[in-house]
């Protein structure tokens, strides 16, 4: 199986946990974009699902497909969202952020009452840190500073791509923190947040209810 199929099967998987009709969370990123093309196959045929789109670029890809989407300063009432992850540790704790959106993703989680990931197995691990380094997005103003204050953690590198500095949709920066493997994430979470200028870690930590995992065997349910 290709890690393609993987990503369209956990993707479909997740259908089953959506209401009849209510909120969804739009999540982000090549997976998320498999569930919303789905999403928008079932809007089309008169389910009446509208969506809290993570990233400018779900929100995009939901309107084009016809998706109603909510006003973006909320406050929502989400009955489930459906997202991915870069890593999921064995206590279903998550690392995200590899595309850049999660703030948003953190914001749009925390207000749903059910949040399912969808993932193919190359994504899982015992302890985070082991695949993926830890996103933290930060304030452009004093950003080196902040930069300054990552590396007392691990090596805390500017995300660049195409030689360019990577910008999120709220106008941020993100440094990748390679902090070895967290076998605390929640210390990592404490002392990340008390910098000044940080405004969102990639870690989600107890903040997945579900965890479906695509491989050679079909899709795995993880719950804790």
């Amino acid at each position: 199986m290709t890690r393609d199929e993987a990503k369209r099967l956990a993707a479909r998987a997740a259908l089953e946990f959506l209401p009849e009709e209510g909120v969804i969370g739009l999540g982000s990123g090549s997976t998320a974009e498999i569930f919303i093309d789905e999403v928008g196959k079932l809007v089309q045929a008169g389910r009446k699902l509208c969506g809290v789109p993570t990233s400018e670029a779900s929100k995009r890809r939901a309107a084009g497909l016809g998706i109603e989407l909510l006003d973006d300063a909320g406050p929502w009432t989400i009955d489930v969202t459906v997202d991915g992850a870069d890593e999921v540790s064995a206590v279903l704790d998550l690392i995200k952020g590899g595309g850049a959106c999660h703030a948003r993703e953190k914001v749009v989680n925390h207000a749903s009452k059910k949040n399912v990931i969808v993932v193919d197995d190359s994504k899982i691990s015992t302890h985070l840190g082991e695949k993926w380094p830890v996103p933290v997005e930060v304030l452009v103003f004093g950003h080196g500073t902040t930069a300054e204050a990552l590396g007392r953690l691990g090596h805390a590198e500017l995300r660049k791509k195409d030689g360019k500095v990577v910008v999120t949709d709220a106008g941020n920066y993100i440094y990748d923190l390679r902090a070895g493997v967290m076998k605390a994430p929640a210390d990592v979470e404490g002392w990340l947040r008390a910098i000044p200028g940080v405004v969102a870690t990639g870690l989600f930590l107890s903040r997945a209810d579900v965890v479906l995992v695509a491989g050679e065997a079909g899709v795995r349910r993880l719950e804790k």
